[in-house]
């Protein structure tokens, strides 16, 4: 698993590992690491040069030991401060090694080491940090822990920021680092252990161990039944596709039957494409709402009769506040979200960690938020963030596949966090695998999930 922890329980690990280490022993495992990273980065240290943006803070210290570990290695170091108290002996230290100081118009370097902000600084960029900004525009930036000007604790964007093409980061990763639009901004990154105990997370990231732990596995002694059986209210006359991709993603093989119920001429279709579907019948979890239009709220009255978990997908999600107190995976875009809460898509995509969390307590419901990394929310605000997908995966009816492949895990027994979860995870490996030889379509999704799913499970 990979955890997200706040600033605050960042503070107080450090604090407790520094009063076992000697003065400035922290300081330099994160100063080594982030310039190890930088190294690799480079590729090669001779000739190169690196510009340093320091301010105040420890990460000016980060950047200006790093910038010590990088001379000595023969690159080309320049330090530009943007604060007048930065971190006195790590300036002292650059200089000692053969690195330079400068105060404005930097020669043009291969790489920029952003030091800036540390974690607990403001959203945002004071004026003197845009000007170094822009005089190196174009150029790659390296970010210490993450990017300077996001909020570190919540994703948010707020004013100017750094937009790292990597974030070197410590201890653990940061709420920025997983949920967007902050994440975005800190491109890949690389966390450098530096021996911090830390206390559990309330936002994680599910990993292929994870994921495989989750996968549920047929019995010796099992049957269709026991493995569970998923039903698909979805599709109708105007949208037969929404049906067939649904059942397709329920159809994955994780559980034992998919029954389908519809309309007659869309429940024809659906058998003729996927003949293993069967009728009417009873589930262990339904799939509604993608592509009913006016008929979504008769079948998620109908599907709630039988009192089994439920995904409530699209044009259902108009009337779910009628599934509190079911187990239950409302799964909503930015815009669905943004008319179930009464704003606009635009302070969703600003918000999504705020927006999703007051969802899934408003509703009583596990919320997964889509979008380039897909937030899964329980309403006690605990959060996993699917981090696996191809940008391709923004096609028409993927959602549908994901609604049917999260219904097959809660059929086969899997909470609604963790079936929306693993679910997530797996349709984005397994778009990621449909992308190999470029663009796809939602089908391709639907087929490629057993691979990603084999996989998986192997540990490849």
């Amino acid at each position: 698993m990979r955890y997200a922890h706040t600033v605050e329980q960042l503070r107080e690990a450090e604090a407790a590992l520094m009063a076992r280490l000697p003065e400035g022993a922290l300081m330099q495992r994160a100063a080594h690491g982030l310039a190890y990273a930088v190294l690799d980065l480079l590729g090669t240290a001779y000739g190169r040069r690196v510009l340093l943006l320091v301010g105040s803070g420890d990460n000016g210290g980060d950047a200006l030991y790093a910038g010590v570990v990088l001379a000595r290695r023969g690159v080309a170091v320049e330090a530009w401060p943007l604060s007048d108290h930065v971190h006195e002996a790590g300036l002292a230290a650059l200089r000692r090694a053969g690195g330079g100081v400068i105060a404005e118009d930097p020669a043009r370097p291969d790489l920029v080491i952003d030091g800036i902000v540390g974690i607990g600084g403001r959203p945002g960029l004071r004026p003197e940090a845009e000007r170094a900004l822009e005089a190196v525009a174009g150029i790659p930036v390296v970010a210490v822990d993450t990017p300077s000007g996001v909020d570190v604790d919540t994703g948010e964007l707020d004013g100017p920021h750094v937009t790292a093409a990597l974030t070197v980061t410590f201890g653990t990763h940061k709420v920025a680092h997983l949920v967007d639009p902050a994440a975005a901004a800190a491109g890949a990154v690389h966390l450098v252990d530096i021996g911090l105990d830390l206390p559990s997370a309330e936002v994680e990231s599910l990993q292929p161990a994870d994921v495989a732990a989750l996968v549920p596995r047929p019995a010796r002694d099992a049957h269709k039944y026991t493995r569970g059986v998923v039903g698909v209210r979805a599709g109708s006359s105007q949208y037969p596709g929404a049906a067939l991709l649904s059942v397709a993603g329920a159809g994955c093989g994780l559980a034992g039957m998919v029954r389908y119920v519809g309309d007659e001429a869309v429940a024809s279709r659906v058998r003729e494409v996927h003949p293993e579907v069967v009728g009417e019948g009873k589930v262990q979890a339904w799939v509604v709402g993608s592509g009913s239009g006016a008929d979504a709220a008769r079948a998620l009255k109908t599907a709630l009769a039988d009192d089994v978990p439920l995904v409530v997908d699209a044009d259902a999600l108009s009337h779910a506040d009628r599934v509190r107190g079911v187990p239950a995976v409302l799964t909503p875009h930015a815009g669905e979200l943004a008319r179930m809460l009464g704003t606009d898509r635009a302070r969703v995509e600003a918000r999504p960690l705020w927006h999703a969390r007051s969802a899934a307590e408003r509703y009583a419901a596990t919320v997964l938020l889509k979008g380039r990394h897909t937030l899964v929310v329980r309403p006690d605000g605990r959060v996993r963030v699917t981090t696996t997908g191809t940008p391709w995966l923004a096609t028409a009816g993927a959602g549908d596949v994901l609604g049917g492949l999260i219904g097959a895990l809660l059929a086969a027994g899997l909470s609604d966090f963790d079936a929306a979860s693993a679910g997530s995870w797996l349709h984005g490996a397994a778009a990621t695998l449909a992308a190999r030889r470029g663009p796809l379509v939602a089908s391709e999704v639907a087929n490629a999930i057993p691979q990603a799913v084999r996989q998986v499970l192997v540990g490849t």
